[in-house]
């Protein structure tokens, strides 16, 4: 393939497909490594026997799948994809999949689901460090009662912890892809020292449960906490069910 022009390969497709999969490749295998710049627009050309056009069609792809950073009169640099890439170019479609009817309550109890399962296995699985990197995360938490924008970080640094502690690469990716997700509702939610204080209380129950190794117990902490939590984005946004 790599002895083709573009423009020979186009009798299999556009040639700018052809341009898009060789840089993939390259940035999936190494070739072109992750945080260097992208090869000059001309170099590009004349590997691959093709236009300018058909190279910028090319690097606007790759930068829309978050393989490439592109930015205005500077070139453009290399990210080699992880799962949050993955997500992260399916965030504007969940989106608008939550502005629809229900769409929120789809999303929301995908993560129960998730979450309950993470609680469970914490409260196996959780080590030394894990443990006091909850208690770390829940002190936060109650130091920022009083402080909201600081207790709604505080609050899903919490959270995160739980998806931390399986080592599983895809849970934090998928923890700050709900995070980007549901943050535009979370954010327009009316708050207060009250309502802090309780979900600060929802927290220690759960961590009370891990750090009891009491799988059940954490599991209905974590389920009763966003149970309640729904019924507040219900309440405050009016959503269908």
């Amino acid at each position: 393939m790599r002895n083709q022009t573009a423009e020979d390969s186009r009798q299999g497709g556009r040639a700018a497909d052809w341009v898009i999969a060789n840089i993939q490749e390259d940035i999936l295998s190494g070739a072109l490594e992750n945080g260097a710049p992208l090869p000059a627009e001309r170099e590009l050309m004349e590997r691959f026997g093709t236009s300018r056009t058909v190279v910028r069609e090319a690097i606007t792809t790759l930068s829309s799948r978050g393989m490439i950073e592109a930015r205005p009169r500077y070139r453009p640099v290399v990210r080699k994809p992880g799962y949050d890439t993955a997500l992260s170019t399916v965030g504007s479609i969940v989106k608008l999949l939550i502005g629809e009817p229900s769409g929120v309550r789809t999303l929301y109890e995908s993560r129960v689901f998730m979450e309950r399962a993470l609680s469970r296995d914490a409260a196996r699985l959780a080590t030394r460090d894990d443990i006091n990197d909850l208690r770390a995360a829940l002190a936060a938490n109650h130091d920022a009662i009083d402080n909201s924008v600081r207790f709604y970080n505080t609050d899903v640094a919490f959270h995160g912890v739980l998806y931390r502690i399986p080592r599983n690469p895809i849970f934090p990716a998928v923890h700050e892809a709900y995070t980007s997700w549901l943050a535009p509702h979370w954010e327009r939610m009316p708050r207060s020292p009250e309502r802090n204080r309780m979900n600060y209380l929802s927290h220690k129950a759960i961590f009370d449960a891990i750090v009891d190794r009491d799988g059940d117990a954490a599991e209905k902490a974590l389920e009763t906490h966003l149970s309640a939590a729904w019924e507040y984005v219900r309440g405050t946004f009016e959503v269908q069910d």
